[in-house]
């Protein structure tokens, strides 16, 4: 048997031609269409995203067991032709599954999902802490590319309630986002199943094995006697086929059903995809016209937001864009989002987290140029967090405490920032990142007060040059500086070069420094 495995398709860049949903199928009523022109036509962003800024993420489902890291589901089987790319990122994934668990004939991604048991999990005292580290909204994993839904899905039956952790998992996040106060969202994965679980119909290219078709091949009848019994895991991985196989109709329409059934059982605020536009093509256009028009039918308005990626300026208004691990190099008149993660998505064993300091950075850029950060916090499969998350969620919590005001509620000022700019945005733009220096500035704004951050510890005194005299069309005269979390009284000076302030003799936190400034005139 061979199958190819095209880089690019893997990593979900070229879309399908998915065919067309059954339009047997309904979808809730009302003003909005499943086509771009109604949805930009009709969506506004609700308010409380746009206050909101921060939100936290668990991505947490059945490829967390082996410790791995992401996307192990697919990784731990081996395409053909052999592929330098995967041979990177995948081998690791492979050894340690035929060490651990068996080889990928026998034992599979399937086999995963007995072993997450959410034993140790409580919501609520997670959400607690993501409350104090500053979240002002919480998104749970509903399902990945695996293909597993974490809640009591009437369409899948290979999920939290029947498998594993024997419980509803969607609906226990947001009983405790509820008794928190978060706005709760779900993220959704599995548009990409059809194309990221091909891989377990292959077989080894080399060895003992080789030639012997993987595990997803198997049949409900060969579940007879283990643990899967009664079980299909044609479910779980689709039906046999190559990789330029289409989707079929089973496969579109279930997809359709899962999701509406996750909205009306659960009725989220936020809804992510994990897609170019929309996943599907005209299967997310009809969801989405679902979504809108379902939040207008319980709320008496729109009251949701739709995440996906890669978006134009149509589609750019029809929902909120989201960029995953990077940013933009402007202010975007609409509101938008970064996801990423403090390390990998998926939990991964001996992995160095990012900084307090790093994330903040993130925030900040997005903040000042109208965005949220959504970040992601792995989870262990017996629900907890490793006691290095705890550490960094506790810095975020002493950062926010003192800095919160400056980021809630606020709005992008008349430029976002000033010091080293990101000359183009895109995906896994995190990466690039240039370290900050005290003269990096983000700025925020709130009635008619502005908020300077500072990106670095300054070592000297500071100058803001887009706060010179002059520097703005209109007037803009200092009246006074205060530094955030510090009663010291600063000294200052607004001059033809820039607002120049006197390095403080005690910094309040060892991250980003916040200056809250007011003028004399109406800004």
């Amino acid at each position: 048997m061979k199958i190819t495995f095209p880089v690019l398709l893997i990593c979900g860049i070229a879309r399908m031609s998915p065919g067309m949903l059954d339009t047997a199928l309904p979808y809730a009523e009302g003003p909005f269409k499943p086509n771009w022109d109604s949805l930009a036509e009709n969506y506004e962003c609700p308010e409380w995203f746009r206050d909101a800024k921060f939100g936290i993420w668990a991505t947490w489902s059945v490829q967390c067991v082996p410790g791995t890291g992401d996307w192990c589901s697919m990784f731990l089987y081996r395409p053909e032709p052999k592929n330098s790319w995967w041979e990177e990122r995948g081998n690791a994934c492979y050894d340690y599954h035929v060490k651990h668990y068996g080889h990928p004939s026998e034992v599979g991604a399937k086999d995963y999902c007995k072993d997450f048991t959410a034993a140790k999990w409580d919501p609520d005292y997670l959400m607690d802490l993501y409350v104090k580290a500053g979240a002002r909204y919480f998104v749970a994993l509903a399902n990945h590319h695996d293909n597993f839904d974490n809640w009591d899905s009437t369409y899948q039956p290979w999920n939290s309630v029947n498998i594993g952790a024997k419980r509803d998992l969607i609906a226990g996040w947001k009983t405790a986002a509820k008794k928190h106060n978060l706005p709760f969202g779900v993220s959704v994965h599995a548009a990409r199943s059809w194309s990221w679980m091909t891989p377990a119909f292959g077989a080894d290219r080399e060895g003992p094995k080789k030639g012997i078709p993987y595990d997803g091949h198997m049949t409900k009848e060969d579940g007879k006697g283990k643990w899967w019994d009664g079980y299909d895991p044609r479910d779980l991985y689709g039906p046999p086929r190559q990789w330029n196989t289409p989707p079929n109709q089973t496969y579109l329409d279930t997809f359709f059903l899962r999701t509406r059934e996750l909205i009306d059982k659960y009725d989220p605020s936020l809804l992510y995809f994990d897609d170019k536009q929309a996943p599907l093509e005209n299967v997310g256009l009809r969801i989405a016209a679902h979504y809108y028009n379902r939040s207008m039918e319980r709320h008496g308005k729109v009251d949701v937001v739709l995440n996906t990626k890669m978006n134009d300026k149509i589609t750019g208004r029809a929902l909120v864009d989201d960029v995953e691990r990077g940013s933009k190099n402007e202010i975007d008149p609409n509101p938008w989002q970064i996801d990423t993660c403090i390390g990998y998505w998926t939990y991964r064993r001996d992995v160095t987290y990012k900084t307090p300091g790093k994330v903040i950075h993130m925030l900040l850029d997005a903040v000042s140029k109208n965005g949220n950060l959504l970040l992601n916090i792995p989870m262990k499969p017996d629900g907890t967090i490793e006691p290095q998350e705890i550490t960094f969620l506790e810095g975020m919590a002493e950062w926010m405490n003192i800095h919160g005001e400056g980021i809630y509620g606020t709005r992008p000022w008349e430029v976002y920032g000033e010091g080293v700019f990101i000359d183009a945005a895109d995906h896994n733009m995190e990466t690039k990142m240039t370290a900050y220096t005290q003269a990096d500035f983000r700025f925020t704004k709130k009635g008619q007060t502005l908020y300077a951050f500072c990106l670095a510890t300054p070592e000297t005194d500071l100058l803001i040059k887009s706060l010179a005299t002059g520097a703005r069309s209109k007037p803009h005269t200092v009246k006074t500086v205060k530094l955030l979390g510090s009663d010291e009284k600063l000294k200052w000076e607004q001059t033809p070069d820039g607002l120049k302030i006197t390095k403080p003799s005690v910094l309040p936190t060892r991250e980003s420094i916040a200056f809250r400034i007011t003028f004399a005139e109406k800004i």
